[in-house]
């Protein structure tokens, strides 16, 4: 009687743990798993996780909508703390364990090209939303954020024109990694085709996570002695806190010395006094500042989203350009597999290309259908005492990427995957 009792719970335990396995893998496909790769600590945390909770307000969004092919999309956050080797750990853990379909995330380039290896060997996806160097083009990416002529190049176009005070002489002053090194070859390139000889050209960089700026823009102002300079900042993370205010003590005004920045936006000034900086730009494809029905939905949802999820300094939130490359490609990634009627890799890249959506820039972006990157506007902001931007310059259509700089020999088939 014992061992009847024992055979029958035995086989009641054995159902019941089937039973727990199929509701758990039956839960499971009713879910599509997104991974979000970003620093949420180290050095580049103050870029990267506004790009996390972005990410998350979209997912909530779509989800409240009737998520996708009729699942809700679950979203896998992991922290790669600004370690570019974890980068790559943490990219194969959400592809291979947590068995996510699509991965958005990574700032720098040099924690892209970490990753790069395990989404080809897996042949999942990558969102990137964050503009960059570019000479590169992969078919498990997708860049959201601006290739050099949508934005180095017209930046420093500006630069030189009379509008923006008529440079000749240029500081390439930038982090020590692959997207400083590469956008200002491309830039020195450049300033040759247009006849600036290499003695106007200063190239300095520091590391990750640098403090001390007071003798480089000593060094500066020396340099501007020599002729009329401006300075093309390719400063990235919290670094850039210490530039600005060593700027301001300083003194270097913007009518003296203009400091444009490709990696600094409203996040990143929310911690420096603005003032002394007025004037300075920034180049980007989409400024908070911008007026239009798209836009003020889009602030408005991310406010009212810091102050329920109750994030840091809910009450003064700001919206920049990687955030909105970010809304937008978990946005085409939907449209697309709606498309495909699939999640699979091949199924999804073939319908990206030409896919469009409106973005709070105010134009209709276009998944190019060769290249996989955006054609997006470009424009130039003034810093202003409030840490927003006054647009003073952009393009009246949206610009097609060229991944592969024309400036660089040999690039001029490379446009296509």
């Amino acid at each position: 009687m014992h061992r009847r009792t024992l055979l029958k719970a035995t086989a009641v335990g054995a159902l019941t743990l089937v039973a727990s396995s199929l509701m758990t893998s039956a839960m499971a496909a009713d879910t599509i798993k997104v991974g979000i790769l970003h620093s949420l600590s180290g050095t580049m945390a103050i870029s990267e996780t506004s790009l996390k909770n972005v990410a998350l307000m979209t997912i909530d969004e779509i989800n409240a909508h009737g998520g996708v092919l009729g699942k809700q999309l679950e979203p896998v956050v992991v922290d790669p703390a600004s370690n570019w080797p974890l980068f790559a750990e943490k990219a194969r853990g959400l592809i291979t364990q947590d068995k996510v379909s699509v991965v958005f995330g990574c700032w720098t380039s040099v924690s892209r090209k970490s990753v790069l290896p395990v989404f080809k060997e897996t042949n999942n996806l990558l969102f990137y939303p964050v503009q960059y160097e570019g000479e590169e083009l992969e078919k498990n990416v997708f860049y959201t954020g601006a290739a050099p002529n949508q934005q180095a190049i017209p930046a420093t176009e500006y630069l030189m024109s009379k509008e923006g005070g008529g440079a000749k002489r240029f500081v390439l002053l930038g982090t020590d990694y692959v997207y400083p090194r590469t956008t200002n070859k491309i830039l020195r390139a450049f300033l040759h085709s247009k006849g600036v000889k290499d003695t106007d050209i200063d190239e300095v960089y520091t590391p990750f996570g640098h403090s001390d700026y007071q003798t480089i823009v000593a060094n500066i102002k020396k340099f501007a002695a020599g002729g009329k300079t401006a300075v093309i900042s390719t400063i990235n993370g919290d670094s850039n806190v210490p530039f600005y205010k060593e700027l301001g003590n300083a003194g270097l005004k913007a009518t003296d010395v203009p400091v444009v920045a490709f990696s600094v936006g409203e996040e990143e000034l929310r911690g420096v006094d603005t003032k002394p900086l007025l004037g300075h730009l920034a180049a980007w494809n989409y400024f908070e500042s911008v007026k239009n029905p798209v836009n003020d939905e889009f602030i408005k949802k991310w406010k009212a989203y810091a102050k329920a999820k109750n994030l840091p300094n809910a009450d003064t939130v700001v919206t920049n350009d990687p955030m909105e490359a970010t809304y937008v490609g978990i946005y085409m990634w939907k449209q697309a597999v709606e498309k495909a009627k699939s999640t699979d890799t091949d199924k999804v890249i073939a319908a990206m290309g030409g896919q469009k959506f409106k973005a709070p820039s105010g134009f209709e972006l276009m998944m190019d259908a060769t290249n996989h990157h955006l054609h997006k506007p470009v424009m130039i902001g003034e810093i202003r005492a409030d840490g927003q931007f006054n647009v003073v310059w952009k393009t009246k259509t949206t610009i097609r990427a060229q991944p592969w700089s024309p400036y660089i020999p040999g690039n001029e088939s490379k446009q296509k995957l």
